[in-house]
């Protein structure tokens, strides 16, 4: 290898981020896999959350982020040095800041304790949010969210080597914020960004389906 120039890739360390070994109350799997964007009615009707995590050479940071089903839109996000439950709340309170929504949004996420803690379930109830969980080890059914991350990691976090989480938690803020939402161009969104999508399910029917075209012709 050495006599080649080939070097050895060291596999991502990998942190568990859902402690799902607690006696906190497990809301049902109400969403069963039911992504399709355009069986959803509109924005605001159905939420999905999950948390990941980034290396920085001051240590990890967590991420957890708050889509909106029906845009494939990142609504709410925060970052936090630990897996407290705190990093879970503050995601939540941005979306519902931002969004505003009327009572009856559904909000998926895992069984980790972050999702089970009284201070979560509270803060659903009290925005009349009802929760939906996935099954026990089964990241599929969060699949949209798992979608997410997964294009987080390969097109930022992989290739990045933070010096501190303050340049961390700029880059995520840049993707998310600017190339996700308004620059990315989604599939499952007919090659709209979130921010195009979103405007044009408040238009007439025939100008969603001549946007589409034109996005595909692109």
């Amino acid at each position: 290898m050495q006599q080649q120039g080939l070097r050895g890739r060291r596999p991502k360390r990998f942190v568990h981020t859902t402690d799902s070994a607690h006696g906190q109350p497990i809301a049902p799997n109400t969403l069963a896999r039911q992504f399709v964007v355009e069986a959803i009615p509109a924005q605001d009707r159905v939420w999905t959350s999950d948390i990941t995590y980034v290396a920085t050479r001051e240590g990890w940071l967590y991420l957890a982020v708050v889509l909106d089903l029906g845009s494939r839109r990142v609504i709410g996000w925060a970052v936090r040095e630990t897996l407290e439950r705190e990093l879970t709340l503050a995601a939540l309170t941005m979306a519902l800041t931002h969004r505003q929504p009327a009572p009856g949004v559904l909000l998926h996420s895992d069984r980790g304790s972050q999702y089970a803690s009284e201070d979560y379930r509270a803060l659903l109830a009290t925005h009349g949010l009802e929760g939906s969980m996935s099954r026990r080890g089964n990241c599929w059914d969060n699949a949209v969210a798992e979608s997410f991350f997964a294009t987080f990691k390969v097109e930022l976090a992989h290739e990045a080597d933070w010096a501190t989480r303050v340049a961390a938690r700029a880059d995520i803020f840049e993707f998310i914020e600017v190339w996700f939402t308004r620059e990315r161009r989604h599939s499952s969104l007919g090659y709209c960004t979130p921010v195009e999508y979103e405007a044009l399910r408040h238009a007439p029917k025939a100008a969603l389906l001549n946007s589409h075209e034109v996005k595909r012709a692109a």
